[in-house]
């Protein structure tokens, strides 16, 4: 079966790839190109190696985090668009660079909102966290009350934060 005679579940286009030429992604990153407007379209693995991960690690992404919803080929290989790959990095972001855990990262991106969060600077998430009293963190440990957090509770709800996120990268690493 050709790359054209496939069909993407949530599309009604006929090819998942680019409608390019050859289909490959080899070409360069994941925007469109081309006339047409077609958005190329990158496999698991493709996606993985340009995020730095591996294709196993997008997978649990995709478990965890709702709104991550690549398109999915009827032989069930998964193709990520442009806006899947941003998504994509403002979670490893998140996770690896800013620290957070999933449950942190997914009640920021919660309560920021995706497209801002998109939009946000590196670094912004901790901005936010500062700006409302480390809530993200605090919850996830369950050591502040919604009326604010002192500051040894803080620290303590930022100490557990640390702590799980030491062992999912241990997780990760292995």
């Amino acid at each position: 079966m050709t790359s054209a005679a496939r069909t993407v579940r949530s599309s009604s286009r006929k090819n998942p790839r680019s409608h390019g030429g050859g289909g490959g992604a080899s070409g360069g990153g994941a925007s469109g190109g081309g006339a047409g407007g077609g958005e190329q379209l990158l496999k698991i693995g493709e996606a993985a190696k340009l995020l730095g991960v591996e294709a196993y690690v997008l997978r649990f992404w995709e478990t965890q985090f709702p709104f991550l919803r690549p398109r999915h080929a009827h032989s069930k290989h998964r193709f990520y668009a442009a806006q899947d790959l941003q998504t994509l990095r403002l979670i490893k972001r998140l996770l690896h660079e800013e620290r957070f855990t999933i449950a942190g990262a997914k009640k920021y991106i919660r309560e920021v909102g995706l497209e801002r969060a998109l939009g946000a600077k590196p670094g912004a998430a901790a901005t936010h966290l500062e700006a409302h009293g480390a809530a993200p963190a605090a919850s996830t440990a369950g050591a502040a009350s919604a009326s604010g957090a002192g500051g040894d509770s803080a620290r303590r709800a930022l100490a557990e934060v640390r702590r799980e996120l030491e062992s999912l990268h241990k997780l990760l690493e292995n």
